[in-house]
């Protein structure tokens, strides 16, 4: 009589029933081997007989008349009725799981597909999808490209719905890879690409794209939807590992972790997707294509925010999306492959009474969707290894003049609702339009970033007008501006840029979008500062619109705060008409004073504005004989406050003290810096001295003697690790400060001078009792 073999639940807890004996003897080894080539261990009629109290609905019978079907030399076109049975098993249950969120309770919500894997189904299912590759007979076994699909869904629906699938999966490197050969079938393509997504989201070890078989012609056989579709595969495989914020990924562990590592995976892949002939040229095509706005919807986004009410997380509309399309299949487009797959037979879908609502508005949030995806991985290719490649091409393929034609009309044509659309998490800003947002101003920072192409950004008049403010300052033009390739810069009456500062000054006080957007213009600044850049920011408002966000306006956010301080020192830095400017709208005592509340109330959020302040103030000292210098010295109530001394020290004190080597991140790295400007300086004037000696005097005051000094010391320590070997760090160093490199590396090394006597020595002001120089922090 037929048998049927089974596997441990993946799960990893029984359904205990009247099944309770078969399922205890599967869990605990009594019944043993791999899916379902386990032979003859349990007689049929045994199955039959305990399936209806077991609820079983018949899978380990339709399991086994699938087993006895498929075997190497077996007609698999006569298997196809049984995988669609099962199909329709699984297949509500998967929908019900992404819909009514019931990811806590598995297996009880979903007893057949929990059942099904029980039974060894999945393992099943991947033998027969191989199947073409595991015989040795010229012929290969032909399978029909909707059994491909139906297998494909009921495995991805077993992904949904049972804990563990994903991870089996994934842990079989040969199957992964025979996946992406059916991406070549545009019939398979969507229920593909789907899975595969979800087995890279959960394999421990990054798959490397060069062991795709002939990857060029895959990527290159894909249409533009196809394209877009596998780009989202494609980000999982060129994004480094998430750090993470703990102590495991300090400075110190992170150096440690990169001394003599060669590429990651993750690099290795970016040059492999760099390879391919046309790739990035396609995708900038794809990012700039322009979408029809004739939609019937009176109100786009509303009907939107309903979808979401009821889909959960958009996804899922894929399976709708491609039941329209299939009717106008002239088109060629494929849609985003759904979260929850629907079988061959679409009937369900096919009579919902949604559907006549779907096709002109779905058609924009797909578009959005797809330019997600897109670019999400320009923006990685854009800081990763290969940056210069990356940049020309995409100024070659004016993608920045192709999203400048799309401000208006796609990325900013309204401003987002603030409802929150995700249930699980009330922070979560998961809508196509907010995410689509979110990576334009990713990729706008990433591209503007210490670069010479960010003047692309720009409009030819524009350009002139930065040209004008050099000549009426009687300055030189930077040399990038005077290197712009007009030819490739934005259209139109406005440029990128001062289309964001437009929507940059109408964003609500609340808004998430007001941190990327100021990390964006930030970025624009950023590097060898530049007069012509300010004064262009400063005469649309940029400097006044700041101040109001962090004077007037009630923000409370820490990260939008920060982000703003930068984005106020790389305006003003060095320029005497934005410290005028600042005087002007600063006009009360009460306005300055909750102005500096803002910057104590966490010095690692502001110090990159202290630091600006800083360095002005010490270059306009130098300036006293131009008389518009000398005015705004007297009267600028922030200049006036840092030329204290008392409150420059009690700053660099903080600095230090909030700071240690074992904690010391990517984020607060910059008060070491800071602290460093300040002694710098300091040293210039021939003012190290009283400087170290008042930090000693400070650390008896506050009854922690040799405390500060001993970490400072150990934390110079550090600085010569990371930066006398990083080129782009120092140079990013030297820009931002205009103090040259080697003279922050000299007075590095004269503050840990092993020489006692010396009077700009850190040791110098530590007692013996108190010292503690020669600890080891790369042991600790």
């Amino acid at each position: 009589m037929a048998t049927l073999g089974f596997q441990t639940p993946r799960s990893g807890r029984s359904r205990m029933g009247a099944s309770e004996n078969i399922v205890s003897r599967i869990r605990h080894g009594q019944i043993t081997g791999r899916g379902m080539s386990r032979g003859t261990q349990i007689p049929e009629a045994l199955l039959q007989e305990r399936d209806k109290r077991a609820r079983w609905v018949g899978i380990p019978v339709l399991l086994q008349k699938l087993y006895k079907s498929s075997h190497p030399n077996s007609d698999l076109s006569q298997i196809h009725g049984v995988v669609k049975e099962l199909s329709s098993l699984l297949s509500m249950e998967a929908m019900t799981f992404v819909t009514e969120d019931r990811k806590n309770t598995q297996e009880l919500a979903s007893p057949n597909t929990y059942t099904f894997d029980l039974f060894g189904g999945v393992d099943l299912l991947v033998d027969i999808l191989m199947r073409p590759t595991l015989t040795a007979q010229k012929k290969k076994p032909s399978m029909s490209d909707d059994l491909v699909k139906d297998c494909l869904s009921v495995l991805y629906n077993c992904c949904i719905c049972t804990e563990g699938v994903t991870k089996s999966l994934a842990s079989r490197n040969d199957f992964v890879l025979y996946l992406f050969t059916l991406m070549t079938n545009k019939k398979t393509f969507l229920q593909t690409a789907t899975l595969i997504e979800d087995i890279l989201g959960v394999k421990k070890e990054m798959i490397q794209l060069e062991d795709i078989a002939d990857l060029p012609s895959l990527v290159q056989s894909f249409d533009q939807q196809q394209l877009a579709n596998f780009c989202r595969i494609l980000s999982i495989t060129i994004s480094e590992p998430d750090l993470g914020n703990d102590d495991k990924h300090t400075l110190l562990v992170k150096n440690t972790q990169q001394k003599n590592m060669s590429p990651s995976r993750a690099e290795v892949n970016q040059v492999a997707l760099l390879n391919i002939p046309g790739f990035i040229e396609r995708l900038c095509k794809l990012a700039t294509r322009k979408v029809s706005e004739a939609t019937g919807a009176s109100n786009f986004l509303q009907e939107l925010e309903d979808w979401y009410a009821w889909l959960d997380n958009a996804l899922v509309l894929d399976a709708l999306m491609q039941m329209t399309t299939e009717e106008h299949s002239s088109t060629g487009d494929t849609c985003i492959p759904p979260k929850c797959l629907a079988s061959s037979d679409e009937s369900t879908l096919a009579t919902s009474p949604l559907r006549h609502r779907l096709p002109q508005s779905m058609k924009i949030v797909h578009e959005i969707m797809y330019k997600v995806e897109v670019l999400y991985v320009l923006c990685v290719l854009l800081m990763g290894r290969q940056r210069t490649q990356v940049h020309k091409m995409l100024a070659e393929f004016r993608l920045i003049p192709g999203l400048n034609n799309l401000f208006d009309k796609l990325i900013w044509r309204k401003q987002t609702s603030n409802r929150v659309l995700h249930g699980q998490n009330q922070n979560c800003d998961c809508s196509p339009e907010i995410s689509f947002k979110i990576q334009f101003l990713r990729l706008l920072q990433s591209f503007s970033d210490h670069h010479e192409n960010k003047y692309l950004l720009l409009n030819s008049q524009e350009l002139n007008e930065l040209s004008a403010i050099c000549q009426k300052a009687d300055i030189p033009e930077v040399e990038a501006l005077a290197n712009t390739d007009r030819s490739l810069v934005c259209d139109g009456k406005k440029g990128l840029l001062t289309r964001l500062l437009g929507v940059m000054k109408k964003e609500p006080p609340d808004s998430s979008f007001r941190f990327w957007q100021a990390r964006a213009v930030e970025s624009f600044l950023r590097g060898a500062t530049s007069y012509a850049d300010q004064i262009f920011l400063l005469k649309r408002g940029l400097l006044e619109h700041i101040l109001f966000c962090i004077i007037d306006s009630g923000c409370k956010s820490r990260d939008v705060l920060q982000s703003y301080f930068d984005l106020l020192g790389e305006l003003m830095k060095f320029n005497i008409d934005a410290f005028k400017r600042f005087n002007k709208y600063v006009n009360t005592e009460e306005k300055f004073q909750i102005f500096l509340n803002q910057i104590n109330s966490s010095l690692v959020d502001s110090n990159m504005l202290v630091r600006c302040i800083v360095l002005s103030l010490d270059r306009f000292e130098s300036q006293t004989d131009d008389v518009k210098v000398v005015e705004v010295l007297s009267e600028c109530c922030l200049l006036s406050y840092m030329s204290h001394v008392e409150n420059r020290l009690s700053l660099l004190f903080r600095l230090i003290n909030i700071i240690n080597v074992q904690t010391l991140t990517q984020e607060n790295v910059s008060c070491l810096n800071t602290s460093l400007v300040v002694l710098m300086l300091a040293r210039r004037r021939g003012k190290l001295s009283f400087y170290l000696n008042a930090l000693r005097e400070k650390e008896y005051s506050e009854r922690y003697p040799g405390c500060l000094l001993n970490n400072f010391h150990q934390l110079l320590r550090f600085w010569q690790r990371h930066y006398l070997n990083k080129d782009k760090d120092s140079t990013c160093l030297e820009n931002s400060s205009c103090i040259p490199f080697s003279y922050w590396k000299e007075t590095v090394s004269v503050l840990l001078s092993p020489d006692q006597t010396s009077p700009c020595a850190i040791s110098s002001y530590i007692d013996e009792v108190y010292m503690d120089l020669d600890t080891d922090f790369l042991e600790d």
